[in-house]
């Protein structure tokens, strides 16, 4: 029997999904790929395969996942499977420098951005970005790993040679212009099947934490509410929908996902003082906010698993 078969590392991220394909009662079967085995010389069940592989696996002791995942997918690939957010959208998760030239081909602007390999090398990029703030981050990263915004090179020669320096998984370490916003938010621009959903703006007023899953909550202090704890003092939600939200820039981001082969992400996007909006991360593996939803009447992992049932539905067998 043919089934939808969900491709992850964290069985935290893939509950909610699992609830809406209960609730629509669709066939799946959840493929955790921190470990296994693949026999190339067989042939991959019949099916709809959906990757949601995160370039943060490794957070999770899970290091080797994006790669077993690439060997699975090309497995998959190479007998003609159905694949959502296939090989190239996994090249793209696990790295910026992917998806900022890929954003760059595409037409898209994103901000300035050396990468660095060495702490030498990392002094020295910042030095060539010639800019009065800077951010770093890590190449392969999520959760906003490795973010750390500077203000002088000083201050980043005592980080990168001191013992609070983060090293990247993959080696490889970006020096990127900060862009200063006037209020402090992002937006985050959500698509399934290629196409526009909704749009989230994230409050980043308490730093560069900005996944919008309830299981990325860390200790609390990211969970979006509308009352604190214990106390009927309103308090701004990190996390909300937006509505009549439609700028220009959407079809671009459309038809950067449809020459990338990536069906579902999140586009994240910061605009400046000056008005120009700038694209910095595409999240392949993501997430949506209960809260947020709930507000606004709209349930992405309801209309991810539609989407994943449409495709299963129009499959033709091999066999």
């Amino acid at each position: 029997m043919k089934k939808i078969y969900v491709l992850h590392e964290n069985n935290e991220w893939t509950i909610h999904l699992q609830h809406r394909l209960d609730e629509l009662d669709l066939p799946y079967e959840m493929w955790h790929l921190d470990e296994g085995m693949i026999d190339l010389s067989s042939e991959p069940p019949e099916g709809v395969f959906y990757n949601r592989i995160s370039a943060s696996s490794h957070t999770r002791n899970h290091r080797f996942a994006p790669e077993f995942t690439e060997a699975v997918l090309a497995w998959l690939e190479h007998h003609g499977r159905t694949v959502i957010n296939g090989s190239r959208a996994l090249r793209l998760e696990v790295s910026k420098v992917n998806q900022y030239t890929a954003l760059n081909t595409a037409g898209i602007e994103t901000p300035r951005t050396l990468a660095a390999v060495g702490k030498k090398q990392i002094i020295e990029a910042a030095e060539k970005l010639d800019q009065a703030s800077f951010i770093t981050k890590h190449n392969r990263a999520g959760k906003g790993q490795g973010v750390q915004l500077f203000h002088s090179l000083s201050a980043l020669s005592d980080y990168v040679e001191g013992d609070a320096f983060d090293e990247p998984v993959d080696g490889i370490t970006l020096v990127q212009q900060y862009i200063e916003a006037p209020e402090p938010f992002i937006i985050r621009h959500e698509f399934i099947g290629g196409k526009f959903l909704y749009a989230v703006k994230v409050d980043t007023s308490e730093g560069f934490e900005l996944c919008p899953a309830d299981a990325c909550s860390i200790e609390d202090m990211f969970c979006p509410t509308d009352e604190a704890e214990g106390s009927a003092t309103k308090v701004k939600a990190k996390f909300e929908i937006l509505t009549d939200y439609s700028p220009s820039f959407i079809p671009a981001y459309e038809a950067f996902l449809e020459s990338n082969n990536i069906q579902v992400a999140g586009i994240e996007a910061i605009q400046d003082q000056d008005g120009n909006v700038y694209a910095y991360d595409v999240n392949t593996n993501t997430n949506y906010n209960s809260d947020a939803e709930s507000i606004a009447g709209t349930f992405a992992m309801l209309e991810l698993a539609k989407y994943l049932e449409a495709k299963l539905n129009g499959l033709h067998l091999t066999t």
